[in-house]
């Protein structure tokens, strides 16, 4: 097994996931949104409106999930719902202007933070790097 000093990689590799997972409450912390509301909010800023079980499937998580996620951004004015008109038992899930403009400032904020975190690589070990988790999340 490959390690760095006394640290292994797998131990390596965790403790940068903590890091960017605390770098992104940080950075989510002006709009008081959780990790999840980001992400629905990135993923219908980049698909638009989309039933609620088909952002469930991108977020990769259960439907009940998502539908906790979206009442919680449409109670804050981020998203609405309106039924499908091309099937009445279903629901499709939309960004509010409001929401749109929340996702454009994370989504700022969240290129800026990673810039930060990742500025002390060299541009070939960016790259490198990026290949690497690129591979791996296949």
């Amino acid at each position: 097994m490959s390690s760095l000093g006394d640290e292994s990689l797998f131990e390596a590799f965790w403790a940068v996931a903590r890091r960017l997972r605390h770098r992104t409450r940080v950075t989510l912390e002006p709009w008081n949104i959780t990790p999840s509301q980001s992400r629905a909010i990135g993923v219908l800023t980049r698909h638009g409106e989309m039933r609620l079980s088909a952002l469930a499937d991108h977020l990769r998580i259960a439907p009940r999930s998502a539908t906790e996620v979206v009442d919680d951004l449409q109670d804050r004015g981020l998203a609405g719902r309106a039924p499908d008109p091309a099937d009445r038992r279903a629901t499709l899930v939309d960004l509010t202007p409001a929401g749109r403009a929340a996702g454009e400032a994370i989504q700022a904020a969240r290129a800026a933070a990673t810039e930060r975190f990742f500025a002390s690589l060299a541009e070939a070990d960016r790259a490198d790097l990026t290949r690497i988790l690129r591979v791996l999340r296949e």
